[in-house]
């Protein structure tokens, strides 16, 4: 029967979207994100343009849309498994790629009806009627998914109260909720657009149901057997929604309230932005070499995912033991939040305070262990006063952002300052 054919190619289609994209994501270490992120603005034309056009008829007079009920359940599954396996800040690169990227479609498509085109043949014209219909699903969608996307990591989060760590039930109860939502949302867009009826609501929306059922289970196989653990970067100084979704506010203000960290017993985040701050201010009065060294430990967030926040916790401990041997005794070494760490090291800077870094870095991934799998690895990023900059906010920008470049040139390594000029003088460090 039609409608039973068109439900196996419903599946098929399915199969083959979250093999290909789950295969760039596997592969980010290698060729990075861009490779996903690009596949998947590749992918949000057609869905929004099959979501408009194209309507197939199912078993139980369910009638869906493949663009909706394959590629954008697909994608919204696929941006949940990224934000999984990295952090938020990542997930929300493709949703303002794609938000800006359609207001631009639609604003140059609009510019463009105002040329005065040249036909190639008579049946051969520019449907500017289409591509505005077009235009205005892709934006709505879009501000659409931006939603979704917040919430779906939301309910992500929350889930693990009702469930624990299995994967499958997270994924299936936040999917099924947020795309409810999506459905009645898009449908309202789609409905002034194009009139589509309420079967196209009802219809869409238990083909949606059981999309979210098939790509639970592939998205748990590839969760579990499929892709390596890893951990979510943070960035402290993001201000937009995502950020608050790597829930350190909360955390952050707390930590505020003493001077030392009660878990690491390391120097707490207001005693660096008062003690960190002044040093730096001091040195650079004097025309003093000082170091500022950002440490991340990679991929901490998936390592409490598996060994659960009391393994952490003593991993968080270790750490900072191991930062604390590898500094000279004047140093201060302070806990940022949650996996990040400042050291504040007086008297060195460039060459130095790189060895510093590497000497840190090697530290924390030959700490010994029972178990390999436990075995952690940190980035690092180190700025130098005066040389990269005189002033704490400034200094701490470049150390953040060589952090990042550490990050994306495949963690586990230290990117440094610049040489220092004029002379440096020589310092032990332990």
């Amino acid at each position: 029967m039609p409608e039973f054919q068109n439900l196996l190619w419903l599946v098929i289609d399915a199969v083959l979207y979250f093999g290909a994209l789950a295969a760039l994501l596997r592969a980010r270490s290698r060729i990075g994100l861009g490779a996903f992120f690009c596949a998947l603005g590749v992918m949000h034309f057609l869905e929004t343009y099959l979501a408009g056009i194209l309507y197939v008829a199912l078993p139980l007079d369910i009638v869906t849309s493949p663009g909706s009920t394959v590629l954008f359940t697909g994608k919204l599954m696929l941006l949940l498994v990224l934000y999984i396996r990295e952090d938020a800040v990542v997930v929300r690169q493709p949703i303002y790629g794609l938000l800006l990227g359609n207001v631009l479609l639609f604003a140059l498509a609009y510019v463009m009806r105002q040329h005065i085109p040249v036909a190639l043949s008579a049946d051969r014209a520019a449907d500017f009627g289409f591509l505005n219909q077009t235009g205005g699903l892709m934006v709505w969608g879009t501000a659409i998914l931006f939603f979704d996307c917040i919430i779906i990591i939301l309910l992500y989060e929350r889930s693990r109260a009702w469930f624990g760590d299995h994967v499958f039930p997270r994924l299936l109860v936040s999917g099924a909720l947020v795309l409810s939502f999506d459905q009645v949302a898009f449908f309202i867009g789609l409905n002034m657009l194009t009139g589509a009826g309420l079967p196209v609501l009802i219809g869409g929306w238990v083909a949606k149901m059981g999309a979210v059922a098939l790509y639970g289970v592939m998205a748990a196989v590839y969760l579990i057997y499929f892709e390596r653990p890893a951990g979510r970067r943070t960035a402290p100084r993001i201000w937009d929604v995502f950020d608050t979704l790597t829930y350190r506010e909360r955390y952050e203000d707390l930590l505020a309230r003493t001077g030392c960290d009660a878990l690491t017993g390391a120097l707490d985040r207001h005693s660096l932005e008062s003690y960190g701050r002044r040093a730096v201010e001091n040195a650079a009065s004097a025309g003093r070499p000082l170091a500022m060294l950002l440490i991340d430990i990679d991929h901490f967030k998936a390592f409490n995912d598996r060994f659960g926040h009391a393994a952490g916790d003593t991993m968080l401990k270790r750490i900072t033991a191991e930062i604390m041997t590898n500094v000279s005794v004047s140093d201060f070494t302070y806990r940022f939040g949650g996996e990040e760490f400042v050291v504040i090291a007086d008297g060195i800077a460039g060459d130095e305070a790189n060895a510093l870094g590497e000497s840190i870095r090697r530290a924390i991934a030959a700490m010994p262990g029972d178990d390999p799998a436990k075995r952690v690895t940190a980035s690092i990023g180190v700025a130098s006063c005066a040389s990269d900059a005189s002033g704490y906010d400034r200094l701490f920008e470049i150390a953040d952002k060589r952090l990042y470049e550490a990050k994306a040139l495949g963690r586990n390594r230290v990117v440094g300052a610049r040489p220092p000029i004029g002379d440096n003088p020589m310092r032990l460090v332990k």
